[in-house]
């Protein structure tokens, strides 16, 4: 029903500010009748990270930051969603206004800070789901004000490894100060390694795979570190991208790009999708990749997956295209595939990746 809704319902929400309009969005999914994820092709599904997932198209973090209604979004038609960033202690994020609509780009700029309701709040929800359908990942970070946020991250781990499919290491936020800090290399070597030891002491039957996010705004000689380090110390994946700091000069709405805080959307799929093409060339086949940032097509997807990734999210787009984007995708990738002659997508993974780690 919402796919459909949505036309009518943007003029409303988009007159509201973004941060309202989201808020407003979240308990309309809260109040939908539980209901199982469409069918998918079984062409667009994905084997990867020990699991199954049905369509390579899964859902960003930063949309369901309390884990207050993953079903209702795999209901939606994605092949997986991310919940999250969560933090061991309640926390407010920064000041409002804190998100930012820039849509003669087709982006978003937000500055939360990773508020949240606190790992307590994410676990329960997360328990209360337990045994249900549908693959859910996890995005953990620390507390703004932590004495330790290496053990931040191990909290978060050690309480969330038994009950998420994947859990998504974010040392990229550009809105926590010094959290960027953490991907240098002798950090971030630490970080992982108890994060991954943390995970196998859970004692989880299926523990959850690890995934590192990383930010756009590295340079190659850091991902070749970042690489490295995340192969020595035994990671699962790496998504690539977070938001950027960078304000590319084709900005049409320049007087709202000079708000602070990481941008999203379309004109983050240049740079996003080069890093990723690098990072495949540094890792191959043998560490899966998730490809962010920019994906508001079917052809951005297809691109993603050609530069490396085994699978995509998306967040941004939704604020202007709606949720009937995830169905229009997975028919336009069928379409490629079709054309292609390409029966199973893994085919398509990092075929193109030389080429578009060169793109202008």
């Amino acid at each position: 029903m919402l796919p459909t809704l949505f036309p009518l319902a943007r003029p409303l929400l988009h007159a509201l500010d973004a941060e309202t309009a989201h808020g407003l969005t979240i308990r309309a999914l809260s109040l939908l009748p539980r209901r199982a994820p469409p069918a998918d092709d079984p062409r667009l599904a994905v084997t990867v990270l020990g699991r199954r997932f049905p369509n390579p198209v899964g859902l960003a973090a930063g949309f369901d930051k309390g884990a207050e209604v993953p079903d209702a979004l795999l209901s939606l038609g994605f092949g997986f969603v991310e919940v999250g960033g969560v933090v061991p202690r309640p926390q407010p994020g920064n000041p409002r206004p804190r998100v930012f609509r820039l849509p003669a780009d087709g982006a978003v700029i937000n500055r939360f800070g990773l508020n949240s309701a606190g790992l307590d709040a994410v676990r329960a929800r997360l328990e209360a789901r337990r045994g249900r359908p549908g693959i859910v990942g996890v995005n953990i970070g620390a507390n703004k004000d932590s004495s330790d946020r290496l053990a931040d991250y191990v909290a978060c781990t050690r309480a969330l490894a038994g009950l998420v499919d994947v859990i998504t290491v974010n040392v990229s936020s550009p809105n926590t100060p010094g959290l960027r800090d953490l991907q240098g290399e002798a950090f971030l070597d630490d970080l992982l390694a108890r994060v991954v030891e943390a995970r196998d002491g859970a004692g989880a039957p299926r523990p959850a795979a690890i995934l590192l996010k990383i930010a756009p705004d590295i340079g190659l000689d850091a991902l070749d570190a970042m690489t490295a380090t995340a192969k020595r110390r035994g990671l699962d994946g790496l998504v690539v991208s977070n938001t950027t700091v960078a304000r590319p000069a084709s900005l049409t709405e320049t007087a709202t790009a000079r708000e602070a805080g990481g941008l999203s959307g379309r004109p983050l799929f240049g740079p996003s999708t080069r890093l990723l093409a690098e990072t495949f060339l540094r890792v191959g086949p043998d560490l899966p990749l998730v490809g962010v940032g920019g994906v508001d097509s079917a052809d951005a997807a297809w691109a993603k997956l050609r530069a490396g990734a085994r699978l995509v999210q998306l967040y941004s787009a939704l604020v202007y295209a709606g949720p009937g984007l995830v169905g229009t995708i997975k028919r336009g990738l069928l379409a490629h595939m079709q054309r292609e002659g390409v029966t199973d997508l893994a085919a398509v993974v990092g075929r193109d990746a030389a080429e578009l780690a060169k793109a202008a």
